[in-house]
């Protein structure tokens, strides 16, 4: 039996009015499988959904759309990676006005009460030693500082270093710094990269600090085990790679 070529799944921006997050989107899919995906994500009804793919060298984007769209895949637009789909809802009634909350009167449990409760989050995490009340978290934070710095000493990454981000192998670039961003929630360090393309997340800065220079959508921080240092060529048009079955 001869075997079928299977498409592999396109990381992709999804951005609604409520918010944004990135998803994996299969080519093969059709028109009405991505809405029913997204119902969940966005919160629109598939049938009040209208489709937008917006790419840096079109900005004002192309519908995605069909007469039938029990019948139309994915892949007739041609999906790159990390291309943005903005879902809009043609509904009037989802657009409900909501006062602002400081309109509304809201009641505050003094903290001291709160503390005393015995079926509270906090009474939990007290008794179960977790987070801040787990004498050991200093000793395993730390921990976890030292071993992310090891491992970005065994990987070799270092600025200047030519580096892949996975899980693709297009998404490349050449890293700018290293190390501590207070900015971002969480502990340990980042690594910044100078992508090729303008696939990225920002220019370098992060909430007004910059840690390096580069154009708009050219930059992204991501943790020390997505990079993978090696002699990656930049890629151009037209050229081939054995791996480039996401494009």
């Amino acid at each position: 039996m001869a075997s079928r070529a299977t498409t592999r799944d396109v990381p992709v921006l999804v951005v609604s009015s409520a918010a944004s997050s990135e998803r994996r989107v299969n080519p093969s899919w059709t028109i009405s499988q991505l809405k029913a995906k997204l119902e969940s994500v966005t919160g629109i009804p598939p049938s009040a959904q209208a489709l937008t793919l917006r790419l840096p060298d079109n900005p004002q984007g192309t519908s995605i759309s069909a007469e039938n769209e029990h019948l139309t895949k994915l892949e007739l637009w041609s999906l790159p990676p990390y291309a943005e789909i903005h879902v809009a809802s043609t509904d009037p009634a989802s657009s409900t006005i909501i006062p602002p909350s400081s309109s509304v009167p809201k009641y505050e449990m003094p903290v001291e009460t709160y503390s005393s409760l015995p079926d509270t989050v906090l009474a939990y995490k007290k008794s179960h030693h977790i987070g801040r009340f787990d004498p050991h978290a200093p000793e395993s934070k730390e921990k976890k500082v030292a071993d992310l710095w090891r491992e970005i000493d065994a990987a070799e990454i270092i600025v200047g270093a030519r580096c892949v981000l996975s899980p693709s192998t297009t998404r490349r670039g050449t890293i700018a710094y290293v190390g501590l961003i207070p900015e971002i929630p969480g502990i340990g360090p980042w690594v910044g990269v100078k992508l090729d393309e303008p696939v990225g997340k920002n220019d370098g800065s992060v909430a007004g600090q910059r840690y390096f220079d580069c154009d708009p959508q050219y930059g992204v921080f991501v943790r020390p085990e997505r990079v993978e240092v090696g002699n990656w060529k930049e890629l151009g048009l037209g050229e081939d790679d054995d791996d480039l079955d996401e494009i």
